[in-house]
């Protein structure tokens, strides 16, 4: 199995930033992609970013220009630099791993971040 670990999530006011980081752990061998979707109560969960291992990145409209996504391939780490946080930003953030061995997908236990006045 896999295991990811986020961090980074909090409390911020808006226009404030804030860098997420999911380290990846387990029986990996390769990770394809990673990425992170948020999800706000009541709502579905959502694509926020996504990377691959060679570097190529896609970004939600609503985050485009705010937020960065990158990886460190060597730490099985993924980054989410967050600026211009928006209150509609507000959501538990979940980090995904696709394993290339199989293409099967894993998911972390999720990171909260608020952002409110």
């Amino acid at each position: 199995q896999v295991q990811l670990v986020e961090s980074g999530g909090g409390l911020v006011q808006p226009g404030g930033s804030l860098r997420l980081s999911c380290a990846a752990s387990g029986s990996i061998f390769s990770i394809e992609a990673m990425g992170w979707y948020r999800q706000s109560p009541g709502k579905q969960r959502d694509l926020v970013a996504t990377i691959t291992r060679r570097g190529s990145t896609n970004l939600a409209d609503s985050v485009k220009g705010r937020f960065t996504i990158s990886r460190d391939n060597a730490k099985n780490t993924v980054y989410l630099q967050m600026n211009g946080l928006k209150p509609e930003d507000t959501a538990v953030y979940y980090c995904s791993a696709q394993r290339a061995l199989d293409g099967r997908n894993y998911w972390g236990q999720g990171t909260q971040v608020t952002v409110s006045s």
